[in-house]
C-alpha cells in the first residue's frame, strides 16, 4: 500500500443457493414502496429543482381528509398537555 492511496473494499458476487434468477432484478435490491409514484426519487439537478419537485409532490400526492386529522391530534395533544401543566386556558377566550 502506498503512502497517498486509498484501500478499496473487496467485492463479492453472492447467488443464493437455491434462487432462481429472474429478469427482476436482484433479491438484494430494495426498493421502496412508493418510489415509482414519485419525482423526487433519484432526480438530478440544483437545489431549487429538487425543492420545486417536493413541493408538487406535496401538493399532488397529498390527501386533504389525512392532513386535517394529522392537524387535529396535534391541537387535541396539545391541549392535553397545557392541561396537565396546568396552564391557564382562559386567555384564549
Amino acid at each position: 500500500m502506498g503512502i497517498l492511496k486509498t484501500r478499496k473494499n473487496k467485492k463479492f458476487n453472492y447467488e443464493p443457493r437455491y434462487y432462481k434468477s429472474s429478469k427482476e432484478g436482484s433479491p438484494f435490491e430494495m426498493e421502496h414502496i412508493f418510489d415509482k409514484y414519485r419525482k423526487t426519487v433519484g432526480s438530478e439537478g440544483g437545489w431549487k429543482t429538487k425543492f420545486g419537485n417536493a413541493i408538487q409532490d406535496l401538493r399532488v400526492g397529498s390527501d386533504r381528509r389525512g392532513r386535517l386529522t394529522i392537524i387535529a391530534v396535534i391541537l387535541i395533544l396539545i391541549l392535553l398537555f397545557l392541561y396537565i401543566i396546568d396552564f391557564d386556558l382562559t386567555i384564549f377566550t
